[in-house]
């Protein structure tokens, strides 16, 4: 295991068993038209893990690597009670792994969900589209489409240029994830000379954020939502440097062709996008720029953050 791989835990996680397969009855005892419904607490705190602490983490990896681990500190902050479950004598290895399953669990079907709302979600942020695109199908998104195409092309290229776009559409080129597409950018305006002016500003971060945080009707100037969002349910007061993170590789993976959000897909590198961005809101000499985005976001994504860090 290298040291990245136990960093974030990613270390693919071994066959076991899931926990929740262990919620299936027989067929008999539920009667016609019956589910069985199991739903442990920490697969709710699973779904705010891949969103808040690490979205591609494997949980098995974090658990095994032990309770030392600095790394697991903020899922044990997270979900309370755990650390004292896991160190009980009571726990033994086949109910840590189903521990493991429940928070994994969670994790991944937040992901899932956020993927496929936002799927269709984004056509409508996007506003009138030329020629037009369809909810439910990605083939003529990413580089085959003008528009998404501009949004997704790299700083360092020329979407005006015929032949760059030519090159994108038929994969000539092929766009490392750790490169800053368009999208990231406040008016999709990039500086050179300052590059960190617009930079995690973009207005489709804006409306992902809501989406995903407060309520898919946030988006809108009146929301309509009558429910609370996942922010408020899990007690989140302030814009976090990992969400943005999120929500950004959320965004730019909606943009895209691809069909299926994979961490294995090198062509939107999803999970370099992620992490680059993770590392650039961790540099040590970037931080009074960070403290500064995450002032801006606290503000401008939802004021009730900036009121409760008055």
């Amino acid at each position: 295991m290298d040291e990245n791989q136990q960093r974030f835990g990613t270390v693919p996680p071994s066959s076991t068993t899931s926990a929740s397969q262990k919620c299936n009855s027989n067929a008999l005892e539920l009667g016609p038209r019956k589910k069985a419904k199991c739903v442990d607490p920490l697969v709710h705190h699973g779904r705010h893990f891949g969103r808040t602490v690490f979205a591609f983490a494997n949980i098995h990896a974090l658990i095994l690597a032990g309770l030392s681990s600095s790394d697991e500190a903020p899922l044990l902050k997270l979900v309370p009670g755990l650390e004292e479950r896991l160190a009980s004598p009571k726990t033994n290895e086949e109910e840590v792994m189903d521990i493991a399953d429940l928070i994994q669990e969670g994790a991944s079907s937040s992901r899932t969900d956020d993927t496929k709302s936002i799927k269709g979600a984004i056509i409508d942020w996007l506003g009138p589209l030329v020629p037009s695109l369809t909810r439910n199908i990605k083939s003529t998104r990413g580089f085959n489409h003008p528009q998404t195409g501009f949004l997704l092309c790299p700083t360092g290229m020329d979407w005006a240029d015929s032949e760059v776009q030519r090159q994108l559409r038929d994969k000539e080129l092929q766009i490392p994830g750790n490169h800053w597409p368009l999208l990231v950018y406040e008016n999709e305006t990039y500086n050179h000379e300052e590059p960190w002016k617009g930079l995690f500003r973009g207005g489709l971060l804006i409306m992902g954020f809501k989406h995903v945080f407060m309520s898919p009707s946030s988006v809108d100037q009146e929301p309509k939502a009558t429910r609370s969002g996942n922010a408020k349910i899990h007690g989140m007061t302030s814009v976090m440097p990992v969400s943005i993170a999120y929500v950004a590789t959320q965004v730019r993976f909606a943009l895209t062709s691809s069909s299926a959000f994979c961490r294995t897909d090198k062509e939107t590198d999803s999970e370099t996008f992620y992490t680059s961005a993770l590392e650039l809101f961790e540099d040590p000499e970037e931080q009074e720029e960070v403290q500064e985005l995450l002032t801006w976001w606290n503000r401008f994504a939802n004021p009730r953050f900036s009121k409760s860090q008055a």
